[in-house]
């Protein structure tokens, strides 16, 4: 038995500390009706009702095996691994792929697209050996064309999920595909006057738009743009791209800001503009949402892109519970007498590309690795992956709550609580994606980094894994664990089909640790014929 203790649920934050002292001496039950009379917590009513039934599965205990271990009455199916051909032309599966988004076909039950994320590469299984003095221009190419996503088509047989290489929409979008670049930085001088750059790497996770297209989001992109000799103010953006039509111009929205995003997540504030929540994916970094200036219209389709090109980004302020607006007024106001700043934010442009600095210069919350951020389609709160952040101790991070003022995703006012936290009481660590079920449960996925994995404080938890916890009832706010990854490998990009019979994942970087190829420190997916470990999507079934 693993020593994971009795999983009880966090400490809620009421945010007035002697009207919170006073509400939990009637216990944690008096404390949440006392927030709620106060119009403090979200309240019930939205249309989508959870089911709330109970678990579908029999949670599994951590494992150490070099396999994706999933509980009784689960199995899945390798979809795509590393260097498969995808489509006629030749084109083949990136590396270490992460988020995936499954757009279901009309009129063809069990075949889809599906969109995933391809985020960086390793030289020792790309090039065959880790390289210390610099890339050769084809092996720039190599490193450019294995990041950006893959759209691949997939269908369910009688046999289980599969890949179709004949597939006429398969495609890829890469570090060399031209994409255009739209909004306040647009031709700008903090861009270097760039309208269209090459191509999008770094791909992290990303988010589906009202109008079905993806935005797949560049997180850490330094090393890849300085590796290829690229201007690194032409990546850190989220980009759009139509999976089911190439002909949609591929995009970056640089009004939702320049940082490491990790995902993004859509919604639409009361009067009808567009919300967009971000996180920022490293040490001391800010939470962002951006509203939108016009208002969505569902008969104009793909053409609600364009909400995307102006707004308002905001940061989020934790002890005021405010979003921050990012305007080059405030950024000016406050930074007065500071000439250094004063020269380095000119323009709107200039917040935007230089967003993380920007937000901390006007009081956004420095926080541990905000990663996912998805809003609960059941309640509209906002769930926020803090992954951890060993400068301030935080080694197992957790699950931030978010409740927007009138419920209205629009509002610039805000009441958080920990919904979870990590550590051996709950039984996991490292929470990174995050996505919902029917029944309201929160499933995230661990990104306990590979040097770390089964060492010191992290042994309890053996490899990564998929976690669900109910948002709801006596057991909300407890994990309970659905799958362990293969070795040093992470589990990434959790979606469900619509009908949530099919849970579609990344296996990442598993065996990463590997320094000598002829010893690789595992072998998944154990396909015959493989001499390396391949990042992989996997279709999960049994539900």
């Amino acid at each position: 038995m693993s020593p994971v203790l009795n999983r009880r649920k966090f400490l809620s934050y009421l945010g007035t500390g002697t009207a919170a002292l006073a509400a939990a001496g009637a216990g944690l039950d008096g404390l949440v009706k006392t927030a709620e009379a106060k119009g403090l917590f979200h309240q019930p009513g939205r249309a989508k009702k959870p089911k709330y039934g109970p678990l579908k599965f029999t949670p599994i205990e951590p494992s150490t095996k070099d396999e994706l271990v999933l509980p009784k009455g689960y199995r899945y199916d390798v979809i795509a691994s590393y260097g498969d051909k995808i489509n006629p032309k030749g084109d083949t599966f990136g590396f270490n792929n992460d988020y995936t988004l499954y757009f279901p076909m009309d009129n063809k039950k069990g075949r889809g697209l599906l969109w995933v994320n391809h985020e960086y590469v390793s030289d020792l299984f790309v090039f065959g050996r880790t390289i210390e003095t610099g890339y050769t221009a084809e092996q720039i190419n190599t490193l450019l064309y294995n990041q950006g996503g893959s759209v691949i088509e997939v269908y369910q047989d009688s046999k289980g999920w599969k890949m179709d290489p004949s597939s006429t929409y398969a495609r890829r979008v890469t570090g060399l595909t031209p994409i255009d670049l739209t909004g306040p930085a647009r031709g700008s001088a903090a861009v270097d006057g760039a309208v269209t750059v090459q191509g999008t790497f770094a791909n992290c996770s990303g988010g589906r738009t009202l109008w079905n297209t993806v935005l797949t989001c560049e997180e850490n992109f330094e090393s890849t743009s300085k590796a290829a000799k690229l201007n690194q103010t032409h990546y850190g953006w989220v980009v759009e791209v139509d999976p089911f039509n190439p002909r949609f111009q591929i995009r970056k929205h640089t009004a939702l800001g320049r940082f490491n995003h990790e995902n993004t997540c859509m919604g639409l504030a009361k009067d009808g503009r567009v919300v967009v929540y971000m996180g920022d994916d490293k040490k001391d970094a800010c939470v962002y949402k951006f509203i939108s200036k016009g208002t969505y219209k569902p008969k104009a389709g793909k053409k609600n892109a364009k909400l995307l090109e102006e707004g308002v980004l905001y940061a989020a302020n934790f002890a005021k519970g405010q979003w921050i607006p990012l305007t080059i007024e405030a950024v000016r106001k406050k930074a007065e007498g500071n000439s250094a700043l004063l020269e380095r934010f000119k323009t709107q442009a200039d917040v935007l590309v230089n967003c993380h600095e920007a937000a901390l210069l006007l009081g956004g919350t420095p926080t541990d690795r905000p990663e996912d951020v998805e809003i609960s389609p059941f309640d509209g709160t906002i769930f926020i992956a803090h992954t951890n952040n060993d400068k301030h101790g935080n080694f197992h991070g957790h699950i931030t709550r978010f409740y927007e003022k009138d419920d209205d995703h629009g509002a610039l006012e805000f009441q958080f609580a920990i919904f979870a936290a990590g550590g051996i009481q709950s039984g996991f660590s490292a929470p990174d994606n995050l996505t919902f079920d029917e029944d309201g449960n929160l499933w995230t996925v661990t990104d306990i980094s590979s040097s770390s994995m089964n060492t010191a404080i992290w042994t309890p938890f053996g490899n990564n894994g998929v976690f669900v916890i109910p948002t709801h009832g006596k057991q909300e706010g407890e994990a309970f664990q659905f799958a362990s990854a293969p070795v040093e490998a992470e589990l990434t990009g959790p979606c469900f089909t619509p009908d949530e019979k099919t849970l579609f994942l990344s296996v990442q970087h598993p065996g990463e640790e590997t320094e000598d190829l002829a010893k690789p420190t595992s072998m998944w997916p154990h396909r015959n014929g493989d001499d390396i470990p391949r990042p992989s999507v996997v279709a999960i079934t049994g539900f």
